[in-house]
């Protein structure tokens, strides 16, 4: 998404201006052609040696030079440009900007381009809580501005509260978002799962799988990135939720279920990469097994519902099988995502992606399990490979379509195999 892009970043003289030295080393790596402006008194925190070693590139400054040059760079950056990212926006710039005022480089590059205009306000809390910085960002929002919201913590000041600058990882999700809002997914609605389920044996003790939601989140940043709303329903993980993906959280397969379900109703696209419990406890135990309990359950009343601890200490776990949450989803024609509309009227179908996770017979389990559940596509990949298994930073995976193809992709970072994954999906959206 970042690569070859044309990006400005405009910086301030704020304190947080600092934190902006890593944003455009990452932007630069991304292979972004990075050009920065600094404000005067930018350069009072941060010196433009250090951003133009950063950025590979000259920095601009002074809009007032002897030749008379920056007249006309001002306006060939504004042109050149495809996004104008002010980070830290300060409440000084944020007034400027709300009120066409161009009395330096980076304000008269605002005024002059056309590109797509990125706000991320960092100042002191009561600056930033002011009615007249509020009144201001509001203005610029109506007028097309993307803001990013500061967060809430310690500031610089010592005192706490809204106005920290993000983080790089947000910053750089929000530019990316920024970006890739006329993508080949602009205006579509995409479900996607990710990480694997809890199913509770008692309130401290479960069973699960060791998925790490890597796959899933990275499919959900792709398509992000492409334009589309996306919605991330995970199961527990230790991941960050990516920046402009509404996550909704689950922790059972039954939840799963009800989640996808839900959202679906108005979706394009489905991608269940989840890794979903196949089983779960027949009940769960109200309070903690103990392995002491003599044959007893630790009064938990949990025995006769498949829970059981002998005299000896062994213990036995009664499982019942979960919901299958894509066998579920009908494809029937003139079916809406496996509903038909209020009114009884045929409506759009829903792409659906399933995921295979196998350790043996990858080629004969996947199309089984493609054909059973009447998928697009269905990727599977061999979970017992080091490249390639839970947890890892890579994935090989083979694609199955629906239509007989079969795709054998070489191991790749998972953010390659997301992107492998939408560009086969985006021509089946054409039928949607």
């Amino acid at each position: 998404m970042l690569l070859n892009r044309r990006i400005i970043v405009g910086i301030c003289g704020g304190i947080a201006s600092y934190k902006a030295v890593d944003l455009v080393s990452k932007l630069q790596q991304a292979g972004a052609h990075v050009d920065v402006i600094l404000t005067e008194h930018a350069e009072d925190f941060v010196r433009p040696l250090t951003f133009s070693t950063m950025s590979h590139r000259p920095v601009y400054s002074d809009l007032w030079e002897a030749s008379g040059r920056a007249a006309e760079t001002h306006i060939a950056l504004g042109e050149e440009a495809e996004l104008l990212a002010i980070v830290p926006a300060t409440a000084n710039t944020l007034a400027k900007l709300a009120h066409g005022i161009a009395d330096n480089m980076l304000t008269a590059v605002a005024l002059a381009t056309k590109a797509p205009l990125l706000l991320a306000p960092a100042m002191y809390r009561d600056m930033y809580l002011h009615p007249a910085t509020q009144a201001n960002l509001a203005l610029l929002r109506d007028r097309g501005a993307w803001i990013i919201d500061p967060e809430v913590g310690r500031l610089a000041s010592g005192s706490i509260g809204p106005g920290r600058l993000p983080d790089t990882e947000v910053l750089l999700g929000a530019i990316s978002t920024a970006l890739g809002r006329n993508g080949d997914l602009a205006h579509r609605l995409v479900v996607v799962t990710a990480g694997g389920t809890h199913e509770p044996i008692d309130p401290v003790r479960y069973v699960g799988n060791r998925s790490s939601g890597k796959m899933g989140y990275a499919l959900a940043t792709e398509a992000r990135d492409r334009g589309a709303h996306v919605i991330l329903i995970s199961g527990p993980v230790a991941l960050e939720a990516p920046y402009g993906v509404e996550l909704r959280t689950v922790e059972t397969a039954i939840q799963m279920r009800d989640a996808v379900q839900s959202a679906v109703t108005n979706a394009d696209a489905l991608v269940m990469s989840a890794a979903v419990a196949d089983f779960r406890p027949e009940a769960a135990a109200a309070q903690k097994l103990k392995k002491d309990s003599g044959g007893g359950d630790g009064g938990s009343g949990s025995e006769a519902r498949g829970l059981h601890i002998d005299a000896h200490g062994g213990f036995t776990l009664r499982l019942v099988r979960n919901p299958d949450i894509l066998g579920e989803l009908t494809r029937a024609p003139g079916a809406v995502n496996g509903q038909t509309t209020d009114k009884g009227e045929p409506g759009k179908r829903l792409v659906r992606v399933g995921f295979a996770a196998e350790t043996h017979d990858i080629v004969s389990n996947a199309q089984s399990k493609l054909v059973a559940k009447h998928l697009d596509l269905l990727v599977a990949n061999d979970v017992s490979r080091s490249d390639s298994g839970f947890g890892t930073e890579t994935n090989k995976v083979i694609i199955f379509h629906a239509t007989g193809i079969m795709e054998d992709l070489p191991v790749m970072p998972k953010a390659g195999v997301a992107a492998a994954i939408w560009d086969r999906i985006v021509p089946l959206l054409s039928t949607v």
